[in-house]
């Protein structure tokens, strides 16, 4: 198969402690191009090559910054969301680790972009080993005047601020995220106002993933256009995807989109351990939808996913063999979610709980054709009325779970299948 190092083309190449070293590969150089540049004409250059949001949500980036430079208003901020916090997702820990100068420059460019005097990046409790990383990094470039008032001559203020999380799930969503780094508890709120119009501290937001961010600085010195030439239909480019689960060679990998699923886990990942045979595979972390082996010649794009029955989302794959059942996997999601929502409304709050206690019944054998029915009611209604993210796609395993493995399901079957 192919192998492309776009995104993570510097990965290696230079000492991530110093900005020398980044500077001797050419390291602020998309910086000194872009604020030579209109700033839509920035956000155009992403928007034409279709980049999506890699947290998730799958929003366009181009569009995301041009909404956020319409915006009026003074003292604009972007936030980088580092809080990588969904189950089997650990690709941005990787940027952040081998080319943290990369996202800098990213966030600085983002900030020129949008018109922001501020930067934030909030960071996952869990990487704190990286804090002295980045703080080192952020130190550096304002010595070098790549931070701070009048960057490269231009008339551009901006300045970069370092928070960490204290390991709640649900600071990945936006303004639970933002509620955070205003020291408030982290629970998210209603919308509108939205982020990019009242976001911290009441400053108009833009907010935007590790990945997403990382990406620009890369396209801003695709001269020859290779990030356009990869990928396959509208998914276009490369993405960073974390592979985890029963697979011999569990990891991060850059893959152009177009890579089949087979290609990822056999080649790449190294295959099933023991050459087990594949129970099911989730796509996106905890809050992914799951498929069965059926899925592994599905090419991994958004479009062929989607159609398949699953998404992208956060760019995490498991693979689970054999030796767990459905039923088992979808217990252990459950829990997970009944950790880490944050109670604050009733839908997530009370349905999380009354699907983690029907689930206990059928490993118990006690399950009802009707609790079945009411645990698949609770589910969708989760999904429609939940205040944020976390309790809309809380479910998505469960439901795609009803589809895939029929069985499971059926009082009285074999639930263990």
């Amino acid at each position: 198969m192919e192998r492309i190092s776009f995104l993570t083309s510097n990965f290696g190449k230079y000492d991530t402690s110093s900005i020398g070293s980044y500077m001797k590969i050419g390291g602020f150089s998309a910086l000194r191009k872009a604020v030579t540049m209109e700033p839509l004409s920035i956000s155009d250059l992403i928007a034409s090559v279709k980049v999506k949001g890699r947290g998730g949500a799958e929003y366009d980036m181009g569009r995301k910054l041009s909404q956020a430079r319409a915006v009026k208003g003074e003292r604009k901020v972007v936030i980088c969301n580092a809080d990588e916090g969904e189950t089997t997702t650990f690709k941005d820990r990787e940027l952040i680790r081998n080319d943290p100068f990369n996202l800098i420059e990213a966030i600085i460019i983002a900030g020129f972009v949008v018109g922001a005097t501020d930067g934030y990046i909030y960071m996952r409790a869990e990487y704190s080993c990286f804090r002295p990383l980045l703080l080192n990094a952020i130190r550096q470039a304002k010595s070098y005047g790549f931070l701070g008032e009048n960057i490269l001559g231009k008339g551009f203020d901006f300045n970069i601020h370092l928070y960490s999380g204290a390991g709640a799930y649900v600071c990945g969503e936006g303004t639970a995220l933002i509620r955070s780094i205003e020291g408030k508890a982290g629970r998210p709120r209603m919308k509108p106002p939205f982020i990019k119009q009242s976001g911290v501290f009441a400053r108009p937001t833009c907010l935007c993933n590790v990945e997403s961010l990382s990406i620009v600085p890369h396209l801003l010195l695709d001269e020859e256009q290779v990030y356009a030439r990869c990928g396959r239909g509208d998914s276009i480019g490369t993405k960073l995807i974390s592979v985890a689960g029963n697979v011999n060679k569990p990891g991060v990998f850059e893959i152009p989109f177009g890579t089949t699923v087979r290609e990822i886990i056999y080649e790449l990942a190294g295959g099933v351990q023991k050459d087990r045979h594949i129970r099911l595979i989730q796509f996106g972390g905890a809050s992914g939808k799951v498929a069965d082996e059926s899925i592994l010649d599905t090419p991994y794009t958004y479009e062929d996913l989607r159609a398949a029955g699953v998404m992208v989302g956060s760019g995490g794959i498991l693979v689970i063999d054999e030796r767990t059942s459905v039923l088992d996997f979808l217990r252990m999601n459950q829990e997970f979610f009944s950790e880490e929502s944050c109670g604050q409304c009733t839908p997530c709050r009370e349905g999380n709980l009354h699907i983690k206690l029907i689930l206990d019944k059928m490993a118990e054998g006690k399950a009802t054709a009707e609790d079945i029915r009411l645990m698949h009611k609770i589910a969708r209604v989760m999904s429609m009325s939940s205040l944020c993210g976390l309790g809309e796609t809380a479910q998505n395993s469960l439901l795609s779970a009803m589809k895939v493995f029929p069985k499971t399901f059926a009082v009285g079957g074999a639930i263990n299948e």
